[in-house]
């Protein structure tokens, strides 16, 4: 029942722009489907539904990243922040000591972070150099990580 639901809540929201949780309760009944508003706010919120600005500057329901995509993000953080012992910047350069081994692991975590100013990653055992476009850049992400790390 949840999974037909739940389903039937993505078809009705990439078919219409649905605004509110009362018009996806309405959109179910027409389909034979019964919710009550508790039921359709616990489903929003597994299936990590998002509000989204149209085109037109009103708001409706979009899918937003799935549970597994957050997951996958979430264990690469971990990693990342359990590999990592320092992080350093020179000019363009990032240069993060990790681990012995560790260092692919947290260059794949970088990689998966989609940094528009990264240009490029390399991993030895326990050293990464990561080259970003600039030095502001660099900075920018030796900041972020280290906040990170905190």
């Amino acid at each position: 029942m949840k999974n037909k639901r739940q389903k039937a809540i993505l078809r009705i929201i990439s078919e219409a722009d649905v605004v509110t949780q009362h018009s996806i309760i309405e959109a179910l009944e027409s389909e034979g489907v019964r919710a009550t508003q508790a039921t359709v706010s616990r489903d929003i919120k597994e299936l990590h539904l998002v509000k989204e600005l149209t085109p037109r500057g009103t708001y409706r329901y979009a899918q937003g990243q799935s549970s597994e995509e957050l997951d996958r993000a979430s264990r690469l953080k971990a990693i990342f922040c359990e590999s990592v012992s320092s992080v350093a910047s020179a000019q363009n350069i990032v240069v993060i000591k990790t681990l012995p081994g560790l260092a692919p692991a947290a260059c794949s975590a970088i990689d998966g972070m989609e940094i528009k100013s990264l240009v490029g990653t390399i991993a030895g055992d326990d050293t990464a150099f990561l080259a970003m476009l600039d030095t502001a850049s660099a900075s920018k992400l030796r900041d972020e990580i280290q906040e990170m790390l905190k």
